[in-house]
C-alpha cells in the first residue's frame, strides 16, 4: 500500500523552481511510485496565486499537475482549525500556518508530512503525525 504523503508548499516550490539539493530531494519524493499525495487549499493558496500574479505559467502548470493527482484533500472546517489550535498549544513556538499544515495532513489521514523546514524547527516536533524534513543538514 502506498504511503499517503502531505507535501507542504516549500517542497512543491523547491521542486518547481529549485536547482539545488532541496530541489533534487523534492523530486525524489514527488516521483516515488510508492507514494500517493494529500494536500489542502492552504498549499494551493501558498503556490498558485503568486504564479498568476507574476505570469509564471510553467510553474503554475507544475503545481496544477501535482494538485490534479492529489488523492486526499483536507476538509477546511472547524475540525481542522481545532486540531491546528491544539497543536499550536502543544508545540512551543509552532507557527500558526505550520500547525494548519500539520492538522491538514492529519485530517486527510496522511501517513506523514514532508517539509523544507529545518529539522530543528518547531514543526518537526509535531505530535499529530510524523514530519520529515528534506532541508539539507549541512
Amino acid at each position: 500500500m502506498p504511503t499517503l504523503t502531505y507535501i507542504d508548499s516549500g517542497v512543491l516550490i523547491a521542486a518547481a523552481v529549485g536547482d539545488d539539493d532541496v530541489h533534487a530531494a523534492a523530486m525524489v519524493i514527488l516521483e516515488d511510485a510508492n507514494r500517493t499525495f494529500s494536500s489542502s487549499e492552504f498549499v494551493r493558496l501558498e503556490t498558485i496565486p503568486s504564479t498568476v500574479q507574476r505570469g509564471k505559467t510553467g510553474e503554475r502548470a507544475f503545481y496544477e499537475e501535482f494538485f490534479a493527482h492529489v488523492v486526499a484533500w483536507a476538509s477546511v472546517d472547524k475540525g481542522l482549525t481545532d486540531h491546528a489550535f491544539d497543536e499550536c498549544c502543544r508545540v512551543q513556538d509552532l507557527r500558526a500556518i505550520d500547525a494548519v499544515h500539520v492538522a491538514a495532513a492529519f485530517v486527510s489521514k496522511s501517513d506523514e508530512l514532508i517539509t523544507t523546514e529545518k529539522p530543528t524547527k518547531p514543526m518537526a516536533r509535531a505530535t499529530l503525525l510524523t514530519v520529515t524534513s528534506i532541508h539539507p543538514k549541512t
